[in-house]
This record gives C-alpha cells, structure tokens and sequence, in this order.
C-alpha cells in the first residue's frame, strides 16, 4: 500500500502541472484575464469596396480627435478642439456649427496635428431644418495641413492642401446624380474648388446619400491606411446599416493633418449639427492581408500557440525525470535494505 503512495504523489503532481499550463494558455490566448500590459482591440470588421477586401482592427483610442458631450470644460473650452464664427455648444446635444438661417457660418478644429498613419474617423451628426423652404449649403470634412481659416469653401479656405470630404445638399447647377452628394477632393494648394458646378471638376470619388431630415441618426465612416486606401460609408438607412460610398485606392492624405468639420448657408439655410467624432488608429487583422508579411496568423496567436506547446513539452519532461528519479531513489532504498517511508512524502 506504501508503494502505491508516491505514484500516486507523482500522478498528482502531473496533473496539477499540466493544469497550470492549460490555465497558463488560455491566459495567453485571451480567454482569462488581460494583462496589464496585453494590448486588447475593441472590435474588427471587414471592408469591401471596388477592389477591396480588408479586415480592419481600431486600434488605440485617440483622444485628442475624438470629441463628445458635453464638449466642454468648466471654463467652456476644449482641450483638444476649437470652435468659432457661428458655431456653439449645447452640453446636452451637439456643436451647431450654424443655425437655420441665411448667411451663417461655423467650424470645429482639432487643435493637434492627426500624426497616426491609419486610422478610422467615425462622426454623427445631423442636417435639418423647415421641409418648407430650400434648403443648404452643406457642411465639409478637412484633413489639411492649415486649420481654423475661414474661406468660401462650406467656411473654410479655397485652395487648400489635403483632403476635402464635401456634404453638398444642394446643387448650383444641373447634374444627373441626386444631392445631398458626397465628393471627395484633394487639394494641391493651388487649385480652386469648382463652386458653380458644385466640385465636378475636382471631384476624385463621389456618392449620392440621403442624409438630410433622416429618421434615424446619420453618420460617416472614413478609414484611411496610407499608400493603400481610404474608403468613405454611410448610416442613414438604418441603425448599424452602412452604406458603401467610394473607395480611393492608393491615396496618400498629407503627413500629419488636422481635422476639420465646417458648415455654411447662404440664401438657402439649414441647422448642421456635429454630435460626436470618434478617432482610432488602425491595423490589418489578418497578417497575410496585403500590407502585412508572413502566415495567416497574428502575432498574438503565434506566441500563445507556441508557447503553450512548448510549456506541456517542458512539463512532460520535468514529469519523466521526477519518475525516473523517484524510482532510483526507491531502487537504492531497496538494496541498502531499508524500508520506503511513505511519511517523506
């Protein structure tokens, strides 16, 4: 019976091991708790366009152009955005950026450069007013490399260099697509926006979408991987209903811009409303994607998998080895003629 005893003490002390690195493993590969210094991404989602196909992970949260309510601080002012001309703030609401009445105009700078090379800007907001009236001019969306000037382009500077995202609502002239349009420009500096044909003869990618007077609540979603693509989406269908745009493919937006979100009317008035912009950098999910070297696995899984091979290899070994011990300890006892204690162990 006392010979049984340190099988049984080995058989334990196995199991309890290979307990370890089960529990060690499922640690590594996410399912127990986070490390404190274990990077966790929110969410991922694939993007398809003309073609592209890409699965996309946010990354890093990044405070410095994401903006909520209630926008402002005790002293009413934003650490890492500005506002002027017409725009306000409603702590509870949105920034107006102009009200429904002629001739207003406003703006919502980032204060700081945007410096991360892929990213994603997701922005709700909101463009209403009388059904009663005409209605207009639009609002933009800037990644320029000057902020805060104002100009005739939806109150912001002609002849910029960046990137343009223009939501036009109402046309100067005629056209064969509807508005409210979308049309992505990028300016060189030196060349002017086609005002009175409403950017045709700037426009790189454009969509038509209905985002004005719209039931459920309207957003955009740009995603930007430099030297790759930069894809433009939609809500105004339906909650969590993205509409396909445009995809711009290989386009290279200038090295650390700032955002921009601006608004005008002129005769035509409506109210554009900004209510939240939420900014992540971004990365490929899949490594095997274009843009990332090596196998179809992610990093974290390489590591995890691996890792936990080699832990139960390690173990299994150092298990052999205690038995192998054991028994010439059992094997010396016996031919010293000296009885197994059991009570050692």
């Amino acid at each position: 019976m006392a010979s049984a005893r340190p099988s049984a003490f080995l058989g334990l002390l196995l199991f309890c091991l290979i307990l370890c690195s089960f529990t060690s493993a499922e640690r590594s590969a996410g399912t127990g708790p986070v490390n404190a210094g274990q990077k966790k991404y929110i969410t991922s989602r694939t993007l398809r366009g003309v073609g592209l196909e890409r699965n996309v992970e946010l990354a890093v949260p990044l405070r410095t152009h994401s903006i909520f309510a209630p926008y402002v601080d005790s002293d009413l002012q934003n650490r890492w955005f500005s506002f002027g001309a017409d725009a306000y703030v409603n702590t509870n609401k949105h920034i107006r950026l102009t009200r429904g009445v002629p001739s207003q105009c406003g703006w919502l700078w980032s204060r700081l450069p945007l410096t991360a090379s892929n990213w994603q800007i997701e922005m709700e907001f909101k463009i209403s007013g009388q059904p009663s009236h005409l209605y207009g001019d639009g609002m933009a969306i800037w990644l320029t490399t000057e902020r805060a000037i104002e100009g005739p382009v939806f109150c912001s500077k002609d002849k910029w260099k960046g990137l343009g995202i223009i939501i036009d609502t109402y046309a100067n002239s005629h056209h064969t697509y509807a508005f409210p349009r979308v049309m992505a420009m990028m300016g060189d500096g030196n060349t002017e926006y086609d005002l009175g044909n409403d950017g045709k003869a700037n426009s790189i990618a454009a969509c038509s979408a209905k985002v004005r007077r719209t039931d459920i609540t309207t957003k955009i979603r740009m995603t930007y991987f430099r030297d790759d693509f930069f894809q433009v989406q939609m809500q105004y269908k339906g909650f969590d209903d993205w509409t396909d745009c445009f995809v711009i493919r290989n386009l290279s937006i200038p090295l650390n811009p700032f955002l921009g979100i601006t608004a005008q009317t002129g005769d035509v008035f409506d109210e554009h409303d900004v209510i939240s912009i939420n900014t992540h950098s971004t990365r490929l999910a899949n490594s095997n994607l274009p843009g990332n070297a090596g196998s179809s696995e992610t990093p974290s899984t390489k590591k995890s998998g691996g890792g936990f091979f080699s832990t139960l290899l390690k173990l299994i070994f150092f298990g052999a080895v205690c038995a192998a011990g054991l028994a010439a300890f059992r094997a010396y006892q016996a031919k010293k003629g000296k009885p197994w204690d059991a009570k050692r162990f």
